[in-house]
């Protein structure tokens, strides 16, 4: 689909730059929910992504990648998959694992993107209303680019919103987290990365925002509660963030991501790692 595809252009203006900041954590969560990405980036041997040694770092990548596969050229998407690959092939499992992982399988970078698109469902969705059928489908094809700028291609990405739904309801029973994968994802969810006692200050908030956006599987295999209060709270929160961010011109409605993508392209430019 074009980039100038008006059904396109006006679910992309319902996404907001803040809110992808706000939910990151919790797509994190839900990625690390298959114990093989979970062990995969918890005992990964990449030290520079790793998100308590590098936490700016991987903030930066991280945006940059999920701006890149929206908003992106096909050239940064290109660049941006090739930097990807060469850190994914360093990541496999050791003998000691508890469970065997590769980061280059299609099979595991497909429950990532699905979890991206799911995230990017539930933001257009908590942030603007429901959609049309019509939107529906244009959102899934969106969803392919979380895919297709890793290894996934376009032909292995779920064929319609019911083909998802099947994977979806497939995956959420694979969902596990071991103790050592636990302690991580909690720690995410808390922002106990952050140095400067940034993570006291602002991770009981991002912790409760994070656990509004997680499916019921997830809070229950992590043993957060969540009452019918706090679902009605967190929907009149992310409404709010949703009108406020829509009246903003685009550039600062799409802070900080489109600054994200900018400096990738700068990177790529300079001849410097874009990851």
């Amino acid at each position: 689909m074009s980039v100038t595809d008006p059904t396109e252009q006006g679910l992309l203006r319902r996404l907001n730059g803040l809110g992808v900041f706000l939910g990151g954590p919790a797509n994190v969560v839900m990625q690390l929910g298959r114990p093989e990405v979970g062990y995969g980036v918890a005992e990964s041997r990449v030290h520079s992504g790793s998100v308590y040694r590098h936490p700016f770092k991987r903030f930066r990548t991280t945006i940059g990648y999920l701006g890149i596969a929206l908003w992106g050229s096909d050239g940064l998407r290109a660049a941006y998959r090739e930097a990807v690959d060469g850190q994914h092939r360093q990541v496999r499992s050791r003998p000691e694992s508890p469970v065997e992982y590769n980061a280059f399988s299609r099979d595991l970078q497909l429950w990532v993107a699905s979890c991206l698109y799911y995230g990017l469902r539930e933001l257009v969705t908590r942030m603007g209303g429901p959609l049309t059928d019509g939107e529906e489908e244009v959102l899934l094809r969106i969803g392919a680019r979380f895919g297709t700028t890793l290894q996934v291609p376009p032909e292995e990405w779920h064929a319609d919103r019911a083909a998802f739904a099947d994977y979806w309801q497939v995956g959420l029973e694979r969902v596990r987290f071991d103790e050592p994968v636990r302690d991580y994802v909690l720690g995410v969810l808390r922002q106990e990365m952050l140095p400067l006692g940034l993570g006291r200050l602002a991770g009981p908030t991002m912790a409760w925002l994070n656990t509004g956006f997680l499916p019921l599987r997830f809070r229950e295999e992590l043993g957060l509660a969540w009452s019918a209060a706090d679902e009605r709270r967190h929907a009149r929160v992310v409404r709010l963030v949703g009108r406020l961010q829509g009246g903003l011109p685009v550039p600062l409605r799409r802070f900080p991501v489109n600054l994200m993508i900018a400096d990738v392209a700068l990177r790529r430019r300079l001849g410097r790692p874009l990851v």
